[in-house]
């Protein structure tokens, strides 16, 4: 199937070739051409995820190289538990838990395929690429887990300063070996705008064999669809279920509007942000206006200009993108404090900040009558935001034992100023001899 750039549909690529760039050549992202459809009803509701992923990745990669290879590759990456758990206190509501995998959060799912598309595409003789990632959170620790110690490759992770929580900046510096990670004096933006801006210019890109795991990578986006297509054949098969994504770059919930868009059983996608408001005031009428990044207690969705807005709007570039089924709303710190409270108090439910922001969505709704069968997508474990959570609930929350196994190593993370240059010099340096 070929690629082609949000900006100019003669840009063209394969999929392998789009795998390993990440940006087009012209600064746009990747989309595929078409999307495929499916017909639910001829699907296994009960398939194992590595095997769903299958199914539904496979059009995206015919006349790849790695075709042959994909259903290894979805049984490796996807195989870590995914349970969807009824919400207690709500009728025909489920948490879909994207957060066990090795760095608890949902981007390890993404980050462990591409890894994989990656590593197979790369010939043995092949210069080493470089892995750029910018990180508000969670991306950049799913990315190095993902690629630590694979030959062929380095990790170089950027993150705003102060702007991660403790465990998150720790556990971006614990890998070590070929995975670097930078502290940027800046927030999440300057962290993206300085990855785009190597991965645009083409000297750099060869002279350091750059290449992005952020979701401006299709190789992020696409198998994101399959855990979304997944669980609506198991919950929308004789009514489509709303959901509810947390959301900050806006890479996780493309991927299910796109599986809505590919014939699953979805209906509404409801989008939970943090007080940055930039999608709540776009779908609530106001032109799209990016600009900074707040900072928020739901950090790694700190995000005032979503990357892939770029392709939702070309993915409805015939119609009204705010007539596509889908909402935003703005929740602030103080109610993901007392959903945070509410939660754990009436129901015993440890929940991070990220999914508090969607079940504080959920509450809203349900004021407003909404009885649809809802699944609610829970991004990242509670642990990893201990400082915030335990005050707030008065006990501990028990780390998982990858999380703690990360914890207990040392971290180390170089200073970077937010500009592109920096950057540059920084990737130069790392390629200096000891």
């Amino acid at each position: 199937m070929d690629l082609i750039s949000t900006r100019n549909a003669n840009v063209t690529a394969n999929i392998d070739d789009a795998l390993r760039a990440g940006l087009a050549p012209d600064g746009g992202l990747y989309v595929p051409a078409r999307l495929p459809g499916f017909d639910p009803s001829r699907m296994d509701a009960h398939a194992a995820l590595g095997k769903t992923a299958l199914d539904v990745l496979s059009p995206f990669f015919e006349g790849s190289g790695l075709a042959e290879r994909l259903d290894a590759i979805c049984r490796d990456a996807f195989d870590l538990p995914l349970p969807i758990t009824p919400l207690a206190g709500h009728e025909q509501v489920w948490l879909l838990e994207l957060y066990h995998g090795p760095t608890a959060a949902f981007k390890d799912f993404a980050a462990r395929f591409l890894a994989r598309c990656l590593g197979a595409l790369r010939a043995d003789d092949a210069a080493d690429q470089t892995v750029l990632v910018a990180t508000s959170g969670d991306t950049g620790a799913a990315v190095a887990a993902a690629f630590h110690q694979r030959p062929g490759f380095r990790v170089v992770i950027l993150y705003p300063h102060g702007r991660v929580s403790d465990r998150q900046a720790h556990m971006l510096g614990a890998f070590g070996d070929n995975v670097h990670a930078f502290e940027v004096r800046g927030d999440f933006d300057d962290c993206q705008r300085m990855v785009k801006h190597a991965l645009a210019d083409a000297n750099q890109v060869r002279r350091f064999g750059l290449t992005s795991a952020n979701s401006i990578s299709i190789g992020r986006l696409l198998p994101q669809i399959a855990y979304y297509a997944w669980a609506a054949l198991r919950l929308g098969r004789e009514q489509p279920i709303d959901v509810i994504v947390p959301t900050g770059n806006l890479g996780n919930a493309l991927a299910c509007v796109l599986a809505r868009e590919m014939g699953f059983g979805i209906d509404r996608v409801h989008l939970a942000t943090n007080a940055n408001r930039t999608l709540p005031d776009y779908f609530g009428g106001d032109d799209y206006r990016g600009r900074p990044g707040l900072k928020t207690l739901a950090n790694a969705m700190d995000v005032g200009d979503p990357s892939n807005f770029e392709r939702l709007v070309w993915l409805y570039r015939e119609h009204d993108l705010r007539d596509a089924g889908i909402d935003a709303e703005s929740i602030d710190d103080d109610t993901i404090r007392a959903c945070i409270r509410h939660e754990h108090a009436a129901h015993g439910l440890l929940v991070c900040p990220h999914t508090a922001c969607a079940l504080e969505r959920l509450a809203r709704l349900r004021e407003h009558g909404h009885r649809v069968p809802t699944l609610v997508a829970a991004t990242a474990h509670p642990a990893k935001f201990e400082t915030v959570i335990e005050p707030l609930v008065g006990e501990s929350v028990p780390l998982p034992p990858a999380l703690a196994e990360l914890l207990a190593r040392p971290a180390n993370a170089s200073p970077l100023e937010p500009q592109p240059d920096a950057l540059i010099n920084a990737l130069a340096a790392l390629d200096e001899p000891d």
